[in-house]
């Protein structure tokens, strides 16, 4: 072989193992309760078989529990893990927020008042950021409390929740919170997926109890409007769904909190729905959190400097 030959294969070989390092995996934020500890990972290759990253990597210093539930994360173009999360059960107007590089070293965490104009409010329960790509934007939705503002239902005042959200594009300017989804129901736990330009699918909590199970709501845009909710498509006493992309499907996960396992279904049009709950492997004792994918030299150096 000759030296020019040689170079060439030697500098194919560098890209392509390069390549092969950088492939991404899929990443799930996760905690344990009593949510007190911190932020916690799962990885997959495959979007199926979970494994857990040892250790806590952000503990909760704000709000007035300081908790960390419902992690909900995303990683934009540039590179950067952008996090929110619950704060406190009850008393806080906001809900936290913190960016990484790494998902190692994070910056200080933030509150971000959404509710502070309705200060009536109970909760600001399972923030989750979606990034419109499109805007180059993030949304963040979540489920509150204002006692006397809706219908009352079935539901007590203090549990009739609604889907409100805010856009912004560094979390230091916010955007005036709005009402997002008004089902005629206590409704929390929404996630957002993108599927094609004016094609967006919101899976969502009825937290009616006689309900408590996942539904589909459809738009044409992250903001709404809505259609009305599907049917049901999970059993009773599940929350937390999160949504990832394989192939020409998609995978929905939820916390099936009653059984203490996770649960699991895939589609392809967010209308019929196969159980895939005995086909995952999700270790015991996570909890409700999101799905995203990131560099393998990331999960390289969680794993090397696990906690």
């Amino acid at each position: 072989m000759n030296k020019s030959l040689s170079f060439v294969v030697a500098i194919f070989f560098l890209c392509f193992t390069s390549c092969q390092r950088e492939k991404d995996i899929y990443l799930f934020t996760s905690f344990h309760e009593p949510a007190d500890a911190g932020l916690r990972y799962l990885y997959s290759e495959d979007g199926i078989h979970w494994d857990s990253i040892p250790g806590t990597w952000l503990k909760p210093e704000i709000g007035k529990q300081r908790l960390m539930r419902d992690p909900s994360m995303v990683r934009t173009p540039d590179g950067i893990f952008h996090l929110v999360w619950t704060t406190s059960w009850k008393g806080d107007l906001g809900f936290g927020y913190a960016t990484s590089k790494d998902l190692i070293h994070w910056s200080k965490e933030k509150m971000i008042p959404v509710m502070s104009h309705e200060p009536t409010t109970i909760n600001v329960w399972a923030p989750e950021i979606f990034y419109d790509d499109e805007k180059d934007q993030f949304m963040v939705v979540w489920a509150s409390c204002v006692p006397h503002r809706f219908a009352h239902g079935i539901e007590e005042e203090d549990n009739n929740h609604r889907l409100y959200y805010i856009t912004t594009k560094d979390f230091n300017t916010i955007s005036e919170t709005k009402l997002l989804y008004d089902p005629g129901f206590s409704v929390i736990d929404a996630t957002i997926m993108k599927r094609a330009t004016k094609d967006y699918v919101m899976v969502l909590k009825d937290n009616t109890r006689p309900n408590r199970n996942l539904k589909i709501a459809f738009a044409s845009s992250p903001y709404g409007p809505y259609s009305a909710a599907s049917k049901p498509f999970t059993q009773s006493f599940v929350e937390g769904p999160t949504v990832e992309k394989l192939g020409d499907e998609y995978m929905i996960y939820f916390d099936v909190y009653k059984k203490k396992i996770y649960g699991a279904v895939k589609t392809k049009d967010f209308i019929n729905f196969t159980n895939e709950t005995a086909n995952v492997k999700v270790p015991i004792g996570h909890k409700h959190g999101t799905i995203c994918k990131a560099p393998r030299s990331v999960l390289e150096n969680l794993l090397k400097n696990k906690k």
